[in-house]
């Protein structure tokens, strides 16, 4: 299995909402995969990121970096080849980061 897809696992056990992978390998030098979910609230932004940080660590995974951990409206997690956005509902509606990639976009269940 592949980290993003573990990574989609640990969302979905925090009830994650909407996650959608992005496959943007060959279109961007930052990453292999773009992850973008949401919380219904900041207890649960933080608790899908939290577990995440968690699992990861657990499999000698550690990210390069992490910011917004302190308001937990928009958590970023930077794993190298897969980058973690986990926002709160009215955040991710502001940004509409999906937009930027709507076409390389595919649903968490679709592996």
């Amino acid at each position: 299995m592949e980290f993003v897809e573990y990574v989609q696992k640990w969302i979905d056990d925090r009830l994650g909402i909407d996650t959608k992978v992005i496959d943007v390998r060959g279109r961007s030098s930052l990453a292999d995969f773009i992850v973008i979910t949401s919380g219904s609230n900041v207890r649960q932004v933080n608790a899908i990121s939290q577990n995440i940080q968690d699992n990861a660590s657990k499999m000698g995974i550690e990210p390069k970096n992490v910011e917004g951990e302190r308001e937990s409206r928009w958590i970023l997690l930077d794993y190298y080849d897969v980058i973690i956005h986990v926002f709160s509902q009215e955040e991710r509606e502001f940004y509409d980061l999906e937009r930027l990639w709507q076409d390389d976009m595919r649903p968490s269940n679709q592996k």
